[in-house]
């Protein structure tokens, strides 16, 4: 039996956390073609309950914000509707979850836009890789540059999307402004070739996303919205000339909104937490506010960090997917499940809500062992 303050219970702002164990937002691809959610997401996250704090998987705040086919929204009341069956169900475990609102941007194909329309992105700039579409992967196109006067529409929708969330019974919101996604690529050099006032300059660059994250704490309160950001992991083809400076400067904009958390990917998404340098400790020392850190941790490398002050609460992905009980299994020392990477995405219950979770006799004989 392991006994660390991990497993503690931890007050994020007023929301009171039964651990510091976060499961991290999970693209698994199971929502209808329309993005509404049903009885196998309820079940999904009522059996991982035992999150500390669950992020949902990345949810379309509008149509023209999806990249990927089957993955859900909450843009319609049928969204709203759906979404909040998972809600009760979590909260009916003891469990708390937010929902991660997202926007692609560039990482789309018409296919998936309404009317075949083109992606929407900060400049015309076609990112490498494909597009996952109801008939298969597709290549990835030019998007349209977005006009300026089109920015207050799309606040506005992830404005919808808050108020929609916290109608669904979410405890708070995540702004997904990391992965390479739209947040991202107006961040970003590599995405990000504007000449006006939302490009160029790092002050420019973090212009829209501020607007962003102003208006959904306007929409809700900063206590219950958190951020997402990844500095340096080149998912959905983006990168950025000088990452360091960018990623201060913007997370110092952000400890000034007194926002929930900041949820910072270290490393490649995914991948190496260490294979290109980048000072996260500068990060942690520039937000006044709970840091939460994502990207191959495990108990013991969280537990260091937790005991250095490097992070409040830790993020971890793909254990939770096969393993429904894991903060459970890490602290009585069980064994985990493997995950089948042929259905992570797309699929129904099997490799979803069919993983086993231990049972009572198990936790007796582990327990006996300790």
């Amino acid at each position: 039996m392991v006994d660390h303050k991990l497993f503690e219970p931890f007050d994020l702002g007023p929301i009171r956390l039964s651990n510091r164990f976060v499961m991290a937002p999970l693209t698994r691809s199971r929502a209808t073609s329309e993005g509404d959610v049903g009885d196998l997401q309820v079940e999904y996250y009522r059996q991982r309950a035992g999150a500390g704090l669950i992020v949902s998987e990345a949810t379309n705040i509008t149509v023209e914000g999806r990249g990927y086919a089957f993955t859900p929204g909450i843009y319609t009341d049928e969204h709203v509707a759906g979404w909040k069956r998972v809600t009760d169900a979590v909260h009916a475990e003891g469990g708390k979850i937010f929902l991660q609102l997202w926007h692609v941007g560039r990482i789309s194909h018409p296919d998936l836009q309404e009317g075949g329309q083109l992606p929407v992105a900060p400049s015309a700039v076609k990112p490498e890789g494909q597009a996952f579409t109801e008939d298969g992967f597709k290549p990835h196109v030019t998007p349209r540059a977005l006009e300026a006067s089109e920015l207050p529409r799309l606040i506005a929708d992830y404005v919808r999307a808050t108020r929609n969330a916290r109608a669904a019974g979410f405890d708070g919101v995540e702004v997904h402004s990391a992965n390479g996604y739209l947040l991202d690529q107006f961040l970003r050099d590599g995405a990000n070739k504007r000449d006006d006032e939302y490009g160029g300059s790092i002050e420019n660059r973090m212009r829209f996303p501020l607007q962003v994250v102003d208006a959904v704490v306007d929409a809700w309160d900063a206590e219950h919205v958190g951020i997402r950001i990844s500095p340096v992991t080149a998912a959905n083809d983006l990168a950025d000339t000088d990452p360091q400076p960018l990623f201060e400067r913007y997370v110092e904009a952000l400890s000034q909104r007194r926002l929930a958390y900041l949820h910072v990917i270290e490393g490649q998404t995914g991948g190496p937490r260490d294979n290109i340098a980048f000072d996260y400790d500068a990060l942690r020392a520039r937000f006044d506010g709970v840091y939460m850190g994502n990207n191959g941790y495990d108990a013991d490398l969280a537990g260091e960090r937790l005991e250095a002050g490097k992070l409040d609460l830790v993020c971890i992905g793909r254990p939770f997917i096969a393993n429904p009980d894991l903060v459970t299994r890490l602290k009585v020392g069980a064994p985990l499940n493997e995950g089948d990477k042929d259905t992570f995405y797309a699929g129904g219950a099997e490799g979803y809500v069919d993983y086993p979770a231990l049972t009572p006799e198990d936790l007796a004989r582990y327990a006996e062992a300790a």
